[in-house]
């Protein structure tokens, strides 16, 4: 049947229905259509619906299931709604017979019961959809205008709506016969029965035709699973799917970009670019290929994601820029490509440079939320170029920093194949600048517990603590690295599900709008679950007013955040030592007396001051690095 053939015969279906003309069939009890029916509009958007089912993104929509008897159908769609509902994503299936034992009990098999019994089930589905679960239909439906109606009343709500032909042979189907229906229908007990009496109109254009000969169940209902990923409905739960892009070049290309670079004119960068160009080069910011070009960069500032080739939203919130003093913007104006210069050797060139104004006080009150030089990166921002250029990188080769931790800088595709190995289904990460107290480690545990909970097999850790620019005040890198592996070495931590790596982004402090990078960043190694702590990416308010950022916004900004959908958010619960018990638990409100808080102030003195901590409050092996790191601080201080 052709396009507008089949088009023709559903809106006559629709006529039909609407003026009530079924003669024999449906309208046995109803005579006339009302005509005094009135929609009424909900109050309560799609979005808030998804919102109270603990999802940023809508997710409503119908697989309809179609095919013979005996194909397969309620085994697959069951087994999906069960791998939906195992990943926190709301659904339910709606069976033929269990349609049939309540809602369309009054209904026979002659056509005209058959066009109802879809179109009550469409309508159903439709609602489903509409609060914003996905709706898993499984009906023979034999008739190509009752699936074409079917998916017009998803299509005219603007409801995604997916047609899927499980394709079984009519003589697997009878061997199956769990039923024992087709032998009956061979013997005439059953009139009108599809494949032997009744045909079926196979589907012209399913958005998916799965064959099950030969195939699992599982391995059919991953087909599906990754038709609603490609569509968007659901996240990409495989987590090396496919690999990320980096900006490095290798072969004849490399050689000749490096001969290139000693002719080019040359900007040296600084060791905060050379992180950045890190970042850039790795894929962590895909997929951004170099500095960003104004249009990136005012779409970052001004919406927080940028816009692809194909008109989708990739979350982007903070500048990823290179700045220039003004001497060197009217030395390089023109030039077709510039070399990246770091202590004397080149690292990378940049293509088809764009040079525009370093706005730096809009960007500071876009990205931070003030203009105050008293915050560290704001100042580092102050006293950098009054230009910004941008442009596609070609880096030459991994940036090391040659601090015995280069082993730990793990790239995204290199985390992808060792989630890989680990035969990890889950990946969730918890990014952090501070040292692990035992507090961190029962949020980490509870979550791994939860997903375990969930149906996940094989749920991973990514530990990952920031490896870039972070302000004086911070405990370096190379302590926090033999922190973390002294908890890892307790066991606090499982060291066989969990994957201790370095993040090389600078820290910006920039709140919210900084914890949505954070989360990006992790989504590109492979990460599918987040965990959100509490003032993440926050520090005291430089004028000494207090925290810079309410402490609960990042958690609220991220869930409700452009372009994370591929990531689901675990919220934070506040831990604090509980005296009781002697040991960190999660906080509870009606025996708050028994909770003591122990701020980072305090931990800090107690560190400096060689002091133990309550037990139960760090790893002793974690606690003894810090210590000796804070006590040889004050000893530099009482030396000077």
């Amino acid at each position: 049947m052709s396009l507008d053939n089949r088009n023709k015969k559903v809106a006559e279906t629709f006529e039909k229905y609407k003026i009530g003309q079924w003669g024999n069939g449906v309208n046995r009890t109803c005579a006339q259509v009302a005509t005094n029916v009135v929609e009424q509009k909900h109050q309560v958007s799609r979005a808030k619906r998804s919102r109270a089912l603990g999802s940023r993104a809508f997710r409503g929509s119908t697989v309809w299931f179609t095919g013979l008897s005996g194909a397969g159908k309620t085994s697959i769609a069951f087994a999906l709604e069960a791998y939906l509902v195992s990943k926190g994503i709301p659904a339910y299936g709606l069976d033929g017979d269990n349609v049939r034992t309540g809602l369309n009990k009054n209904l026979g098999f002659s056509k005209e019961d058959r066009e109802e019994n879809i179109r009550r089930v469409a309508e159903v589905a439709k609602l489903f959809a509409d609060s914003g679960v996905v709706c898993l239909c499984s009906f023979v439906s034999p008739f190509a205008e009752d699936r074409e109606l079917a998916r017009r009343i998803h299509t005219d709500s603007d409801l995604p709506f997916f047609e899927v032909f499980i394709d079984t042979p009519l003589e697997v189907c009878e061997q199956r016969d769990t039923k024992g229906l087709y032998k009956k229908a061979r013997e005439g007990q059953i009139k009108g029965f599809t494949g032997i009496t009744q045909e079926y109109e196979r589907p012209e254009a399913p958005e998916l035709v799965i064959q099950t000969v030969g195939r699992s169940v599982e391995e059919s209902t991953m087909e599906v699973v990754r038709l609603l990923e490609s569509q968007g409905i659901i996240p990409r739960y495989e987590v090396n799917s496919s690999g990320i892009e980096e900006l490095f070049i290798y072969g004849n290309r490399l050689s000749s970009a490096i001969e290139e670079a000693a002719i080019l004119p040359q900007i040296e960068i600084t060791k905060l670019d050379l992180q950045w160009v890190q970042v850039l080069s790795e894929g962590w910011a895909y997929p951004l290929k170099g500095f960003m070009r104004e249009i990136e960069y005012l779409q970052t500032l001004h919406s927080n994601c940028i816009t692809q080739a194909d008109g989708s939203l990739v979350n982007q919130s903070v500048p990823v820029v290179l700045p220039v003093q003004t001497v060197d913007k009217e030395r390089l104006t023109g030039a077709a490509a510039i070399a990246l210069v770091y202590a004397g050797k080149a690292v990378a060139i940049l293509r088809a440079p764009e040079f525009y104004p370093h706005r730096k006080q809009e960007r500071c009150s876009r990205q931070f939320g003030l203009y105050h030089t008293g915050h560290p990166y704001i100042k580092m921002i102050e006293e950098s170029g009054d230009w910004l250029v941008g442009g596609n990188l070609e880096v030459f080769e991994r940036i090391r920093w040659d601090d015995g931790l280069d082993s730990y800088r793990l790239t995204p595709n290199e985390l992808r194949q060792k989630f890989k190995d680990l035969d990890a289904d889950a990946v969730f990460a918890f990014q952090l600048r501070n040292p692990i107290h035992n507090g961190h480690a029962l949020l980490m545990q509870d979550t791994q517990r939860q997903l375990v909970e969930r149906g996940f097999k094989k749920p991973v850790l990514l530990l990952h603590p920031l490896g870039g620019w972070t302000k004086d005040d911070d405990v370096p890198l190379e302590v926090r690295i033999n922190q973390h592996k002294a908890v890892l070495n307790e066991g606090v931590l499982d060291p066989k599900s969990t994957v201790l790596a370095i993040f090389p982004s600078p820290m910006m402090y920039a709140g919210p709008t900084e914890v949505q990078w954070h989360a990006k960043c992790r989504m590109n190694a492979g990460a599918n679950h987040y965990i959100v702590g509490r003032d993440p990416a926050g520090m005291p308010h430089p004028a000494g007013s207090g925290d810079l950022y309410d402490p609960r916004h990042g958690a609220m900004v991220l869930a409700a955040a452009p372009g994370l959908s591929d990531l689901e958010i675990i919220p934070f619960r506040v831990a604090a030592y509980d005296a009781s018990v002697g040991k960190m638990a999660f906080f509870d409100p009606t025996r708050k007396e028994d909770f003591d808080f122990i701020s980072g102030t305090r931990m800090r003195g107690l560190a400096r001051s060689g002091k133990e901590p309550p037990k139960g409050f760090m790893a002793p092996s974690a606690w003894k690095v810090l210590s000796e790191y804070y006590q040889s601080l004050k000893s530099k201080m009482d030396t000077n």
